[in-house]
């Protein structure tokens, strides 16, 4: 996971689309960056990421989940180099260099005027005023965190059923609304990972619950290195041979075209039952908690 540092926040709500795309491309280049090194892998991997902007609290919170298979393949594309069973790539390196990229970038978007300010921090507009804010960036805590690998694919499965199409806090965690405040469950991770419980008002819910709606087609979903759309085909096909894994057996004559989709563990074909969007799936969200109380 990468997280950008609370000092950002106000720039970035007023610059989403700039900065969530630039805090990709930084995430994106570090990890390629780093796993290219000899000192630390020495392959090209793959990887997606997954932008969420909230905490358990449901303040801003920005950051991106990566989900990344444990090794990579070499130059030449003639082997599999597998990482590290204790690590995969080190944290205090990812640190510094995200750190470099995204403050880079940020110098680059205030240089070519593609950042607006306004309000509270009309006054970073300035140049000499952006150069001392820029400079606080390094004394504020940047955020790296790698977990353990995943044990086997229904974990993995497990893992993407929780990030990558969830909003902003899910059913489970609502506790109670008594017509003007509202009760939910949330995890302290600051203070040990305790679970507490929080109220506050309908109007202040639904006002944090709103920060997390991403700008119209903004994608918050993306792949990377020999994941990249253009290119994961050939590559997972590459990778399972390298990996001396069995080939997947080709799609039955008889399947149906909306049953295209297929399960990565039994191969089972997968039908497509609805789409919904962001926003649908927000209203439904909002519909469901507050439906009981019209």
């Amino acid at each position: 996971m990468f997280s950008l540092p609370h000092h950002l926040n106000s720039l970035i709500r007023q610059n989403e689309v700039e900065l969530y795309n630039l805090l990709f491309r930084t995430v994106a280049d570090t990890l390629l960056e780093v796993a290219a090194n000899p000192k630390h892998l020495g392959a090209k991997i793959g990887f997606f990421g997954i932008l969420h902007t909230w905490g358990q609290n449901l303040l801003f919170h920005p950051h991106i989940h990566c989900v990344v298979p444990a090794g990579g393949l070499a130059s030449g594309r003639t082997r599999w180099i597998p990482g590290s069973a204790r690590f995969f790539l080190p944290e205090k390196v990812l640190k510094r260099v995200f750190r470099g990229k995204f403050v880079e970038g940020l110098k680059q978007a205030f240089a070519q005027k593609r950042l607006r300010f306004a309000g509270l921090i009309q006054h970073l507009a300035e140049p000499k005023c952006f150069a001392e804010f820029v400079r606080k960036l390094h004394r504020h805590q940047w955020v790296v965190y790698a977990k353990a690998p995943f044990d086997g694919p229904q974990h993995v499965l497990r893992y993407l059923g929780r990030y990558t199409h969830r909003v902003a806090i899910s059913n489970h965690r609502l506790l109670a609304f008594d017509g003007n405040n509202v009760t939910f469950r949330w995890r302290d991770y600051a203070h040990g990972n305790v679970q507490r419980t929080m109220t506050i008002s309908a109007e202040e819910f639904i006002r944090r619950f709103l920060l997390h709606v991403l700008p119209k087609g903004l994608v918050r979903i993306r792949h990377f290195g020999f994941m990249a759309n253009y290119q994961r085909s050939s590559s997972f096909e590459l990778c399972r041979l390298l990996l001396g894994m069995a080939p997947l057996p080709p799609p039955s004559e008889t399947t149906s075209t909306k049953s295209t989709w297929r399960c990565p563990i039994c191969q089972a074909p997968m039908t497509l039952v609805e789409r919904l969007t962001a926003a649908q799936i927000a209203w439904r969200f909002v519909s469901t908690c507050f439906s009981d109380t019209s």
